[in-house]
């Protein structure tokens, strides 16, 4: 049988060991990764929620409420709706994030059914214009 964690792992060690046991399935990687508990019955139980949330967690993903640094405005959902004007907000939280400031330009390309944002890197531009 496989050896199974008696603690559930968490962070860089448990990124490590769901990459090692990406060819198995699910429960199983959950389990060897500590997220079962034993029944009064002697039956395992896989806690595939606390799984997830572990692996979200360790990959930089807040799920915690109120998580936002000064306490207001929104929680990021990463959602967004087109307002009657036709214009999308993508609003503070994921700017703060990704630590834009005011001035960062994007590039836009449209696809089907998709939008792509990529950041212009002002020092390769300025390369470019140099060569």
């Amino acid at each position: 049988m496989s050896e199974l964690n008696t603690n559930p792992l968490s962070g860089k060690a448990l990124l490590q060991k769901v990459k090692e046991l990406s060819h198995l399935p699910r429960r199983e990687t959950a389990k060897r990764c500590g997220f079962y508990t034993i029944t009064k019955e002697g039956q395992t139980r896989v806690n595939l929620t606390d799984f997830y949330d572990a692996v979200l967690g360790a990959k930089g993903v807040p799920l915690e409420p109120g998580t936002s640094k000064d306490g207001r405005g929104r929680e990021p959902t990463f959602r967004v709706s087109v307002h009657k004007n036709g214009q999308i907000v993508i609003g503070s939280t994921y700017t703060e994030q990704m630590g834009l400031k005011p001035g960062d330009e994007f590039e836009i390309k449209l696809g089907y059914k998709h939008i792509h944002l990529k950041q212009v890197d002002i020092d390769a531009e300025d390369d470019e214009e140099a060569a």
